[in-house]
């Protein structure tokens, strides 16, 4: 019988198309942004050269201005909503005109650890520049007043579309009356796992504001009426650039070494101004409004990702807390919280790949045991489920796409073990 880990290479292989991989096969047939940066740390365990074909490729849909999109459209397919016809871009690959999470630096410097070789160099020191341009273009689209704090417009750019904590700022936000909603996911997977109709309309009509402003930054930031501090976004990018550095030091100049760490201090500042004592955990903020969401997510663990270890063990305490509710961490909403849903895509369910960043956040901060117990607890699942897209953290049970990309790749990167 196929051991765990030979199941979760085939499933990274099987999702390949020649250069990049899916999500899943139908359900996301396009190469996405962030789960291509976690599939390429999970190539790395095992194929080196596979894994920085996964970053080149999705470089290929990177603007002029350093934008990394959300999605890259390399083939055509009409399983998924909305294509390209829809973002009415005009590039060669068509893509999407926003983004997502920035874990791709992260996700490169960790491709070089696995491939320390002069082949593996000369790839970085190819990309370098590119990564540089993209947390460039973070702090001059999402940022331009030098806050610490990037903003995102849409809650696709968060990678938690649907979470209760954009529910008060998509109020704001009005349904489509423009473009005709053909959503396919809900023919792959249960409509109850999935983002409602409402969220969808609001989605694109999102979509059309920005396609209004002729995808300039400026234009969109002031166009916006969806305009957050995400927690997740901003805590995932100070990684990034923590990492980026790293290799500023190798491949870049000193002077570009010298912008990162000046983004660097303003971030972890900024980040800090995001933690409520009350509610013991990291809050998102309305931009718009200025005011702080009173939202817990699994998103208000991730500054630990990027070593801020000031509230390490309060964090713990707040999970360990969760952990009484529920038969498995991380969920993504508080399981306390009357929002909770825990079928229902990111207003509840737990996500490997989420789980991955909490664990390494509480082992760089100390936090050895809270590590320990995030990341048995995704091997568990894994291990019980399969490689799903995201699981019931009441039951355990595997729920949305199958045979999930990045689950599979967490699954190595996590060491697995065999089952």
């Amino acid at each position: 019988m196929m051991d765990r880990s030979e199941a979760a290479r085939r499933v990274l292989r099987d999702n390949d198309r020649g250069g990049y991989t899916v999500p899943t096969d139908r359900l996301y047939p396009f190469q996405w942004n962030w789960d291509s940066a976690f599939v390429a740390m999970g190539f790395a365990t095992f194929d080196t050269g596979r894994a920085w074909s996964e970053i080149a490729w999705l470089l290929r849909g990177q603007w002029e201005d350093g934008l990394v999109p959300q999605i890259v459209f390399h083939a055509p397919s009409d399983d998924y909503f909305p294509g390209p016809e829809v973002w009415g871009i005009r590039r060669d690959p068509p893509t999407s005109g926003i983004t997502q999470p920035p874990v791709l630096a992260t996700a490169a410097h960790r491709v070089l650890a696995a491939d320390a070789t002069e082949a593996g160099e000369a790839r970085m020191a190819a990309i370098y520049p590119r990564l540089r341009d993209s947390h460039r273009w973070w702090a001059a689209a999402r940022d331009p007043a030098g806050t610490g704090l990037v903003a995102t417009l849409h809650p696709w750019e968060t990678g938690m579309d649907n979470s209760p904590a954009w529910d008060r700022a998509l109020d704001r936000v009005p349904v489509t009356t423009r473009t005709e909603i053909r959503r396919r996911d809900t023919s792959h997977v249960d409509p109850a796992f999935r983002p409602r109709a409402i969220d969808y309309q609001r989605f694109i009509h999102l979509v059309e504001v920005f396609r209004d402003a002729g995808w300039e930054p400026g234009r969109m930031l002031a166009a916006s009426p969806f305009r957050v501090a995400d927690v997740g976004t901003n805590a995932i990018l100070l990684r990034a650039e923590q990492d980026l550095l790293e290799l500023a030091a190798r491949f870049g100049t000193p002077a570009e070494a010298a912008e990162i760490a000046a983004r660097i201090a303003r971030m972890e500042a900024a980040l800090e101004s995001l933690w409520d004592e009350g509610r013991g955990c990291y809050l998102p903020r309305d931009l718009i409004s200025g005011e702080s969401i009173p939202f817990r997510g699994s998103a208000g663990f991730l500054p630990l990702f990027a070593g801020q270890a000031r509230h390490a063990a309060a964090l713990a305490g707040t999970l360990e807390g969760w952990g009484k509710s529920v038969r498995a961490l991380v969920p993504s909403t508080d399981p306390g919280d009357a929002l909770f849903e825990p079928l229902r895509y990111w207003r509840g369910p737990i996500w490997a790949v989420v789980n991955w960043m909490v664990a390494e956040g509480f082992r760089r901060c100390g936090q050895e045991a809270m590590a320990g117990r995030v990341a048995g607890d995704t091997r568990g699942l894994i291990a019980a489920e399969g490689f799903s897209e995201y699981f019931d953290p009441l039951t355990g049970q595997g729920i949305g796409g199958g045979t999930f990309s990045w689950t599979a790749a967490i699954w190595l990167l996590l060491g697995g073990g065999e089952a």
